[in-house]
């Protein structure tokens, strides 16, 4: 029968990743790429950017007839965002567990580590002071006898003036 070909519909290429990556995820980490792309869903976009799921690290169960376990959901992320996941983590096992749709983690344990992809806040960049500006500056902590200090000051002086408007 040599009829017209058909036509397949476009499909997302998320859905085709989605698809060969699950299996790999599940069997390595324990975890579904769906709660990787879900995470800001999750977690919110204020710990979303600093932090990712690594595994789900299920308790190993010796017989079948063992009582179900929850597992530890295991996250990474940067220092700063630690000590903010673990003031959430009752909230963060609660809404892992209602995206699986069942009681499935049981507790956090969280990984420090630099996240790769993460985006660096860009450093401020201030004016250059002016020569009257330096002065009154260096007049200001010149009788400051410990050197090192005297040093941090001027710097931080320099920064404050710096951040300012020129106009006001």
């Amino acid at each position: 029968m040599a009829g017209k070909p058909r036509r397949r519909n476009p499909v997302p290429v998320s859905d085709l990743a989605a698809a060969i990556l699950d299996p790999v995820l599940r069997r390595r980490a324990g975890i579904s790429i769906g709660l990787v792309q879900s995470w800001e869903d999750i977690v919110g976009p204020r710990l979303a950017p600093v932090s990712r799921p690594e595994k789900i690290r299920w308790p190993r169960r010796l017989h079948e007839d063992d009582p179900f376990q929850p597992a530890a959901l295991v996250i990474a992320c940067s220092g700063a965002a630690a000590l903010r996941i673990q003031h959430e983590t009752g909230e963060i096992i609660q809404r892992v567990n209602a995206f699986l749709g069942f009681a499935a983690i049981g507790s956090i344990r969280i990984v420090q580590k630099p996240l790769a992809g993460v985006p660096e806040k860009p450093k401020p960049a201030f004016r250059p002071l002016s020569p009257a500006e330096n002065e009154r500056l260096a007049g200001k902590v010149a009788k400051i006898d410990d050197e090192g200090l005297r040093e941090s000051l001027k710097r931080l002086g320099q920064t404050i003036v710096g951040s300012r408007d020129t106009k006001e």
